[in-house]
């Protein structure tokens, strides 16, 4: 199997871990705050308490698997990328193994986060809650919280794609929105909707790149 195909099925991949989050996200673990800014410690310890095993899932889907998936994504698009501009290859391949391992790295943050708290809350839930919020908030902080190497990345391959006529149209702007909508998440006031813009750009743009990689092949 060639490697843009791979790529492609990472593609597929870094999206179908999007929308495994998203489901989540609005029903299981909607009432705990997640992905607003009003998340709710306590209610989170309180759901560790029963649940920690649901949230190492999610967690490990939306971090781990996504990075490891995207890893692979970053170095088939660097492939693609070369031929027409090698320069703008080379970027965009370092900023896209960054936000790989950010996204791990907050991963591997998460989880500690959820197994200390479960351990601590049974005897000690007080600081089981300040436990997972000083941990939450190293998480957000590597990229749980903010999209910015995300959108830099996805941005930096669009306008790649675009120079070099690499990648299609609809592949481009998708990833020109989502790229804005991940910058954006810098700003604090806008921080909610321009994660929601990124999240959903993300999912379409990652489906894209996969279809194009796969169906669309280059020589590598």
């Amino acid at each position: 199997m060639k490697l843009q195909t791979i790529g492609g099925l990472a593609g597929l991949t870094c999206a179908a871990t999007y929308m495994f989050g998203f489901a989540l996200l609005v029903t299981v673990l909607a009432p705990l705050g997640f992905g607003t800014g009003s998340i709710d410690a306590r209610a989170v310890v309180g759901f560790i308490e029963g649940n920690a095993g649901l949230l190492i899932l999610w967690n490990s889907v939306i971090y781990i698997v996504n990075a490891l998936a995207l890893a692979v994504l970053v170095v088939s698009i660097q492939t693609r990328l070369r031929a027409n501009t090698p320069d703008w290859a080379a970027v965009t391949f370092a900023l896209g193994l960054i936000w790989a391992t950010l996204v791990i790295g907050a991963g591997m943050i998460a989880n500690v986060a959820v197994e200390r708290a479960a351990l601590l809350a049974p005897t000690d839930f007080e600081r089981a809650v300040t436990l997972w919020e000083t941990l939450h908030a190293v998480e957000l902080g590597l990229g749980g919280g903010n999209e910015i190497a995300g959108g830099v990345w996805i941005g930096g391959v669009s306008i790649a794609g675009w120079i070099g006529r690499s990648l299609g149209k609809m592949t481009v702007g998708l990833g020109l929105l989502t790229g804005a909508g991940g910058l954006l998440t810098l700003i604090p006031v806008l921080g909610d909707t321009a994660g929601a813009v990124f999240g959903l750009g993300a999912i379409a743009w990652f489906i894209a790149i996969g279809l194009t990689l796969i169906l669309q092949p280059n020589n590598a």
